[in-house]
């Protein structure tokens, strides 16, 4: 199974450098006030998708905060609760 990944994995590459050497033409991106940039198609490719990866991990990140806080709290909730208030739920009758 190991190989097997290893094998998809370097066809995947091969894929990725033939489409790479066929976009190799130069791109003009227009930006504002008359510049222009000139790259090959394939750099524009790879900046905007790691600029697109980095705006999901920043989105996932903030969320995973959120719900490090939210944890932490209840977590400090549960500890500073009295153990004789804690009530056993009556739903885990039934998953037995």
């Amino acid at each position: 199974m190991r190989y097997l990944l290893r094998i998809i994995e370097l066809a995947l590459l091969i894929v990725l450098i033939a489409v790479t050497v066929q976009n190799s033409d130069l791109v003009k991106f227009k930006l504002f006030f008359g510049q222009v940039w000139e790259a090959p198609f394939i750099v524009f490719l790879l900046l905007f998708f790691v600029a697109g990866a980095a705006v999901g991990l920043l989105a996932t990140f903030s969320y995973y905060l959120r719900m490090r806080k939210e944890l932490s709290q209840l977590k400090k909730e549960l500890r500073t609760r009295p153990a004789s208030s804690v009530t056993v739920d009556p739903s885990d009758a039934l998953a037995d």
